[in-house]
């Protein structure tokens, strides 16, 4: 029986030509087409570890819960008056704040202007510095209540749930405008991320709404959604948020793509959306107002060179983006500010 061969039998004269044939053997006509196949497989590896890191870095941006404060004195403009914690509901998270300006007792039918705050529907709050600070500091002193509300999370609570929630709070909102100086017919819906996906689908079906009390408002504004259509984003490559959001039953896909969903005329849209993000919401957010746009609604794409957290933060603060903003909301000012419902 042979003895196994062992290459600690090699002897010195045999290693100079064992590495000469494997030199022929790496220069021979194989050896490019081996090397490209490994380069391609190589720098694949490398783009799947670039997508990876990305996709956890935005997957933090939805789901980061910003520094949360009251916002009093310093970050808001002098007088404001806050209604904290209003109830709309019987969960303790059914709440939202009203920020009202300093004139506010002497005035009528003031323009309303309604957010809902962002974090992969499963974290977030109304208080965070982001979603109101700049803002109410914006469009307070131009004659706006604010209003910023919390609702149900996951896991307990589901996005077509949420959806319920903000629909609750809007005819909550609504009806007790008068008593703030606002008026039910002047409200502005307005969400960052995941709250731009909820008001998105109130506006695309606008049923859900009516069925919770609430009455026509008069234009939506979409904080950088990417979520315009859930199908579309479940069938490919997608973040793991997505999955524990809107499971894997197609039906309930289609049910909260707002581009799906969208099949009628509704009020003036606007999407804002950032055009430096990995996963390009703003591909999904033309598709939406090409669509809106075939049903003979306004609707406008604002895509901005800013982060996820910088279309939030950043609106309210004086620079162009928030003119182009204000400049969507002219159109309505003879309405706005007519004094009478």
């Amino acid at each position: 029986m042979p003895e196994s061969f062992s290459i600690s039998v090699i002897t010195r004269p045999v290693l100079p030509a064992l590495a000469l044939c494997l030199g022929l053997a790496l220069v021979s006509p194989v050896a490019p087409a081996s090397a490209g196949v490994l380069r391609d497989k190589i720098m694949e590896k490398r783009q799947e570890r670039i997508e990876q890191r990305a996709g956890q870095v935005q997957e933090k941006n939805e789901m980061s819960d910003p520094e949360t404060t009251d916002l009093a004195p310093l970050g808001l403009p002098a007088g404001t008056k806050v209604l904290r914690d209003l109830a709309y509901g019987n969960d303790k998270r059914q709440t939202m704040d009203i920020y009202l300006p300093a004139n506010a007792t002497s005035q009528k039918a003031m323009p309303v202007i309604f957010m809902v705050h962002g974090g992969a529907w499963r974290t977030g709050s109304k208080t965070a510095r982001g979603v109101v600070e700049n803002k109410a500091a914006h469009w307070l002193p131009r004659g706006y209540i604010f209003i910023s509300i919390n609702y149900r999370m996951l896991p307990d609570i589901k996005p077509l749930e949420q959806a319920d929630d903000v629909a609750h709070a809007l005819a909550t909102a609504q009806t007790r405008a008068a008593e703030w100086g606002g008026s039910r017919n002047r409200f502005i819906l307005m969400g960052h991320s995941a709250g731009a996906h909820l008001v998105s689908l109130l506006a695309s079906s606008p049923a859900i709404a009516a069925k919770a009390g609430a009455s026509a408002w008069l234009a939506t504004i979409a904080l950088d959604s990417a979520a315009y259509d859930i199908t579309k984003i479940m069938e490919q490559k997608h973040y793991r948020f997505y999955d524990e959001a809107f499971g894997t039953d197609p039906a309930y896909w289609q049910a909260t793509s707002p581009s799906l969903q969208l099949k009628q005329l509704t009020s003036p849209f606007m999407a804002v959306c950032s055009s430096i993000r990995p996963d390009k919401p703003c591909a999904q957010a033309e598709v939406f107002v090409n669509k809106a746009k075939s049903l003979g609604m306004q609707a406008v794409l604002l895509p901005q060179s800013l982060s996820h957290a910088e279309i939030n933060k950043n609106l309210g603060l004086d620079n162009a983006y928030t003119a182009a903003v204000d400049n969507f909301l002219k159109q309505f000012d003879l309405v706005l500010h007519a004094g009478h419902d």
